[in-house]
């Protein structure tokens, strides 16, 4: 009886002692390095995929919370290689991002097309063909013997006035009027296009870089509308130096102060969206005491028509945009509805690209109106 006592007591303790091994066992296969190692099984990859699921609006962080009428779809403290390929997947995002992307490209081909476009010259040298044949005209035997019997000194005289105004077209047809202002704002346009496709790419990576991606955002937003005025007052006032640098001047001195501004932290926050939205707004009213002034001194000219209209179709474009863009129109009538596509800041997108399309077609008038038409001499 006593040995078997001691034989149960024995067994007991051995299958306490492996009971307890295989309790330190599961301890060692679960910590977290072991977890780690086994991502190439079934259970870490689900792990991993819900990691980077989209989220709806509620689980996000502060930092992420813009538009409460978005409420599906979104990415949330993704790490930058997922975000970066995140560009070729669906979320709330995609079309932001690629809206502004593909403007980048179409401005950037517009950029090259304009360097290699030549001066419109059409007019000068149809002058500078007709002053060629009357000149050339004097060397005909015919007119040489009809001087000598004939008006001779009227038609010498006429000669060399040909041979003036030859000189003069040819000097025109060879004038370039500078092209600085028109390239700064397409650059602007894009800078700002390409800083606003990496803000709706990026910025959900870390607070860290929405902080930093949206002051690129709103840097862009400004430079695009500083430089607007660059060929509007430059062209405009080629010959009125004095205008011509108080406009430009305030104009980036204004500029400047709205960066300054959009650096302070409270600006980005959701409830100064209008504040935001007025402040850039501002900026663009003011293009209209230049135009003002254009139609006042060059009203009766197609040139200052024409660039005209097409800043005044700019004009409503961003305004447009402005307004959607604070309103939060279509979403907010129906949220949840347009989470994907259809919402307000993608037509927002859309319309800054449109309106910067007809400051361009501006640019190229004043281009061919100065090119044929400097300040005199």
């Amino acid at each position: 009886m006593a040995s078997s006592t001691v034989t149960l007591e024995k067994t007991t303790t051995i299958q306490t002692a492996d009971a307890a091994v295989d309790r330190d066992r599961a301890a060692i296969l679960h910590t977290p390095l072991l977890e780690g190692m086994k991502c190439g099984g079934v259970e870490a990859k689900r792990c991993c995929e819900r990691k980077y699921e989209l989220v709806s609006y509620d689980a996000l962080p502060a930092f992420l919370k813009h538009n409460e009428f978005i409420l599906d779809y979104y990415r949330s403290e993704w790490p930058i290689k997922q975000v970066l390929l995140s560009a070729f997947a669906v979320h709330n995002e995609t079309i932001n991002v690629w809206t502004h992307l593909i403007g980048f490209f179409v401005f950037l081909a517009l950029t090259m097309c304009a360097a290699t476009m030549v001066p419109v010259e059409s007019s000068v040298s149809a002058n500078l063909a007709i002053s060629k044949s009357l000149l050339n005209s004097t060397s005909n035997p015919m007119i040489l013997m009809m001087m000598s019997y004939g008006n001779g000194a009227a038609v010498a005289v006429q000669a060399l006035r040909n041979a003036s105004v030859e000189s003069e077209l040819a000097a025109a047809a060879s004038y370039q009027v500078a092209r600085w202002p028109f390239y700064a704002y397409l650059c602007g346009a894009l800078f700002c296009l390409l800083m606003s496709s990496a803000c709706h790419l990026l910025a959900c990576h870390s607070e860290h870089a929405s902080y930093v991606l949206l002051r690129l955002d709103y840097a862009g937003i400004t430079g695009l509308i500083v430089t607007s005025f660059y060929p509007l007052v430059y062209y405009t006032f080629l010959c009125d130096p004095f205008f011509r640098t108080r406009y430009l001047g305030f104009i980036t001195l204004f500029g400047a102060a709205a960066m300054a501004v959009s650096l302070m932290p409270v600006f980005e926050k959701p409830e100064l969206r209008w504040a935001r939205a007025g402040l850039f707004a501002c900026m663009g009213m003011s293009g209209l005491v230049p135009i003002v002034h254009k139609m006042l001194v060059f009203g009766a000219r197609p040139e200052a028509v024409l660039t005209t209209a097409y800043e005044m179709v700019m004009g409503a474009f961003y305004l447009a945009g402005v307004i959607v863009y604070a309103a939060r129109v279509p979403e907010r009538w129906m949220p949840g509805k347009f989470d994907l596509a259809g919402h307000s800041h993608q037509l927002f997108h859309v319309l800054v690209i449109a309106g910067a399309y007809a400051h361009y077609l501006a640019g190229l008038v004043y281009l061919s109106w100065r090119d044929v038409e400097g300040c005199p001499r």
